[in-house]
């Protein structure tokens, strides 16, 4: 067996595909995704929007990171799917820590947090060693990891100061990729370096919003359930449903597919991926989860006085994801989307009027702002794929 066995063979004119193990390994963060969603419900105020943002930014961070090193490994082989494994167990640690992540459980969850992002990279340098420019391109992510595994620890031990070091910890991580994981005595690495599949990373993204968008879907019906079902309830479920449905068609008709295309045909992947997929997803995942946790308090009190909660969760929700949609495609396509730039405008619109409304008539005016965007796109989308 040669060093080079752990690493995907690239064929031209093929993509390689996403495989059974990475599904499912993503099966770790439906549950993440549900503790996400509650644990804003759970804090409905500054504090817990802070929490749960923080929380979201680190989960999707160390999935993300996953998904690019399986875009370079091979899982079919047994030391690639073994260090999966083992990343979904300590992953499983992580997200049951979720819920007191600021509390009891801060240190179950931040030594597992760091010892993903540390092991991981570490593993990746072993598996790239026959490769130069990916092994140095490691080396520097693995220094930048374990610089920020520092404040996690120590954040975990030190509570009164939990919230400014995990902060600072983020702040590390996030601005690695952007700053080409500087390191002392290896430099900058350049975006060309990062040799990435286009279409592979397309699909684990696109695979990723599936789940998000299935768990919201599961958590809707689970909370329809336990309510009476009159009238003002199956409204509320039916808008939940729907906006769930919008948001499936504006993220995957036809865009998806094109945006791996681009990817693929471009000279610089490495750039576009690392704006497109690793940033640019994070309202899209944002506003999902958001859009859950509106939907499921819409269910609960569909009618009466609609609280400011409620309105920053029933319309912040589809506006992240609206906003990472804007974002993403100027990245892939370098263009500003008008559909979508108009959904945010409807959404503002509607905000005015909020205070006058209740959940359900809230809620609905959302899913009818998603449509309007889904609708705009599918009828432009055979002129200008924008």
């Amino acid at each position: 067996m040669t060093r080079r066995t752990m690493l995907r063979e690239r064929i031209q004119g093929r993509h390689a595909r996403v495989t059974y193990v990475e599904l499912f390994f993503d099966l770790v963060f439906v549950f993440a995704i549900t503790q996400l969603s509650h644990g804003l419900l759970a804090h409905l105020n500054l504090e817990g929007a802070i929490h749960t943002g923080m929380l979201m930014l680190a989960v999707w961070w160390v999935w993300v990171f996953t998904a690019w090193i399986t875009n370079w490994l091979d899982p079919d082989r047994v030391s690639v799917r073994s260090m999966l494994f083992v990343l979904m167990a300590v992953g499983l640690v992580m997200t049951t820590s979720l819920p007191e992540a600021f509390g009891g459980r801060a240190l179950p969850f931040a030594l597992a947090y760091a010892g993903m992002q540390v092991g991981r990279s570490l593993f990746m340098v072993w598996a790239s060693r026959d490769d130069g420019s990916l092994c140095r391109n490691f080396v520097r992510i693995t220094a930048w990891m374990a610089t920020a595994a520092i404040f996690w620890v120590t954040g975990a031990l030190q509570p009164k100061l939990g919230l400014p070091l995990w902060a600072l910890a983020l702040g590390i991580e996030y601005a690695g990729p952007a700053s080409g994981f500087w390191t002392p005595g290896l430099g900058r690495a350049s975006t060309t370096e990062w040799t990435v599949e286009g279409a592979h990373m397309a699909e684990r993204c696109g695979l990723f919003i599936i789940i998000c968008l299935g768990e919201s879907i599961l958590v809707t019906g689970a909370t329809f359930g336990e309510h009476p079902a009159d009238l003002a309830s199956i409204g509320a479920f039916l808008a939940a449903l729907t906006a769930a449905i919008a948001m499936w068609w504006i993220y995957f008709n036809a865009h998806a597919e094109a945006a791996a295309h681009a990817i693929a045909e471009s000279d610089d992947p490495g750039r576009i991926a690392r704006i497109a997929y690793t940033y640019a997803h994070i309202p899209i995942v944002a506003g999902i989860i958001v859009t859950a946790a509106g939907d499921e308090l819409a269910l609960a009190h569909p009618v009466g006085h609609v609280e400011t909660a409620a309105i920053w969760l029933i319309l912040g929700g589809p506006a992240l994801f609206l906003a990472g949609g804007l974002w993403f495609k100027h990245a892939v396509f370098k263009v500003i989307s008008a559909s979508r730039a108009g959904g945010l405008a409807l959404l503002g619109l509607t905000a005015l009027a909020a205070p006058h409304l209740t959940p359900l008539m809230l809620s609905a005016a959302a899913t009818a702002a998603l449509i309007v965007v889904a609708a705009w796109e599918t009828v432009t989308l055979p002129k200008t794929h924008t």
